[in-house]
């Protein structure tokens, strides 16, 4: 048994009967849906025509949302439904960054995720989903497909169908009959500006939490603002300015005229700060390695700073991933109630050793406790990786990001980590004396920028596939993260730092490298998790 939809566009007539019934089967607060109606219009005048398509969870037979999920909130049934169990789940979003098809929000009165579960209580009984009860032209056909005499299999065998993102690999189980690319593919058409429908006040689910702090202003213009993001509302205004809308039926450029609010930024700069202190964290402790490696002696002053350094990072790698979740109250349901295929679970894990392992090294440090000190070290170091470069393997499971799907991903964090290490140092060397370290500091810091200039030039050189990862490559260069990037990446983060380090061995300029080293980090990381999400995928 293996449960599945047909979207019969020859027959939709964009009533959205669809939408309020499976609003009222599930009490779906104001603000988002669990399915809705994608109107785009197309044609040169007079020649035009409105497109309708239903939008909703795909049911994937191989579904990353599952797949990521670290708590088993959403999980697949032996009938095929992808269905959600919302007293799991801990509102990290990554299953929103997971799906392709954007079919999952955060419920803003529970701030959990929800979707689409093929009304999974209606059908245990024997009874169709609600939208399909409801549809008056029957344009919506569910069933099970592997039996050979329901509608859905019949249809399946004579009609010629199309499904969302087949490149994808997530073998959806929505079908559409006469589907046309230019709807079903959000980058054939642009976003479409604020409307009556479209546009929420206060945000819409996760979003909302920002336009929550200016309840109490009771400035109804920036409260409007907050509904989408302050660029794109520019730009959409600068749109309607030169090229009014009608233009575009006018010369045959398609364009929405329905849509679903932006959900906004889902990782903010939480993401991004923990990111960079996951690397200081790890980085702290593989500099110290790399010198013992070289037959530096480790003495204790620099093992107990490195123990520190990395303990006290590693507190605020995991105090900023418990901000970015929505339910933070249920953060331990990482490791007790762990899903191992997602990197979440291994992240969470792996932080969890390398930070034991550390303490351990730190406390035979202080009180002189004999250790099998290599083997033990080489151990730590390899937790050590794995903690500077699994958030790599995480940003490949959100397939709906093409972008984080860049195999070089991987050598990003490893050398970051490197970079952060490297910083670190240099900047305590003004404080304590590593006189000794110097040398090796700058060598890894020379080293460290000159492989982070070549992996960023491979991340935004390197043929991308999809229009989706281009467009990323676009704004960061050309367009909203320009000049965050050649000013704050390039300029700061490499090129300044890179002609200090090759014309002076001044102690203080070796600390302002490193300084410089972090901030454009951060600024590295804060385009590469933030840009990527700007990219509708609906």
């Amino acid at each position: 048994m293996r449960y599945g939809f047909i979207i019969d566009n020859r027959k939709c007539i964009g009533c959205h009967a669809c939408t309020t019934a499976c609003k009222s089967e599930h009490d779906v607060p104001v603000g988002v849906n669990r399915t809705y109606v994608k109107q785009v219009e197309k044609g040169e005048f007079p020649n035009t025509r409105r497109i309708f398509s239903v939008m909703r969870c795909n049911h994937c037979s191989d579904a990353p949302c599952v797949e990521i999920c670290p708590v088993e909130a959403l999980y697949t049934r032996d009938d095929g439904i992808v269905d959600f169990d919302n007293n799991r789940c801990i509102g990290c979003k990554s299953c929103m960054q997971a799906c392709p098809y954007d079919a999952l929000y955060i419920d803003p009165d529970n701030n959990t995720a929800a979707k689409c579960n093929y009304c999974a209580h209606r059908v245990e009984v024997g009874r169709a989903p609600a939208c399909v009860d409801v549809c008056p032209e029957h344009a919506i056909i569910a069933g099970d497909m592997e039996n050979p005499n329901t509608e859905i299999a019949t249809l399946l065998a004579r009609e010629q169908v199309i499904v969302r993102k087949p490149e994808k690999g997530t073998a959806p189980n929505l079908f559409y009959i006469d589907g046309d690319y230019q709807s079903l593919d959000p980058d054939a058409t642009d976003r479409s500006g604020p409307g009556l429908w479209n546009s929420q006040s206060r945000g819409v689910g996760h979003y909302a939490k920002a336009a929550e702090k200016m309840v109490n202003t009771n400035d109804d213009v920036n409260l409007l603002q907050m509904s989408i993001d302050n660029e794109l509302q520019a730009a959409y205004q600068k749109k309607e300015t030169e090229n009014p809308n009608y233009i575009d039926v006018l010369n045959g450029k398609a364009r929405r005229v329905y849509d679903t609010p932006d959900k906004g930024i889902l990782w903010g700069w939480e993401v991004s700060a923990y990111v960079v202190t996951k690397a200081i964290a790890a980085g702290a402790f593989m500099v110290p390695f790399i010198a013992m490696l070289l037959g530096y002696q480790l003495d204790d002053s620099i093992r107990l700073f490195s123990v520190a350094t990395s303990l006290i990072f590693l507190g605020l790698t995991g105090l900023f991933l418990v901000m970015d979740l929505d339910r933070p109250d249920r953060f331990l349901n990482v490791l007790l109630r762990p899903q191992w295929n997602s990197w979440l679970v291994k992240g969470g894990y792996t932080i969890s050793v390398f930070g034991l392992l550390m303490t351990i090294w730190g406390v035979s440090t202080l009180f002189g406790w004999s250790l099998p000190e290599t083997g033990f070290l080489w151990v730590t170091a390899v937790f050590a990786v794995i903690l500077a470069i699994y958030t790599a393997f995480l940003f490949a499971q959100a397939k709906g990001r093409d972008f984080w799907q860049s195999p070089t991903l991987p050598l990003h964090m490893l050398v970051h980590s490197l970079l952060a290490g490297g910083a670190v140092f240099a900047i305590m060397s003004l404080v304590f004396d590593f006189s000794l370290w110097n040398s090796l500091v700058r060598h890894i810091l020379l080293a460290g920028i000159v492989v982070n200039v070549l992996t960023l030039i491979s991340e935004l050189t390197i043929t991308h596939p999809t229009k989706a990862a281009k467009k990323v490559v676009h704004m960061i260069l050309k367009e909203e993260y320009k000049n965050k990037f050649w000013i704050g990446t390039v300029l700061l983060g490499n090129v300044i730092p890179l002609i200090i380090l090759l014309t002076t061995g001044n102690m203080i300029l070796l600390g302002v490298s490193g300084v410089l080293v972090l901030i454009g980090m951060y600024i590295t990381e804060k385009i590469w998790i933030e840009g990527p999400q700007r990219i509708p995928l609906a």
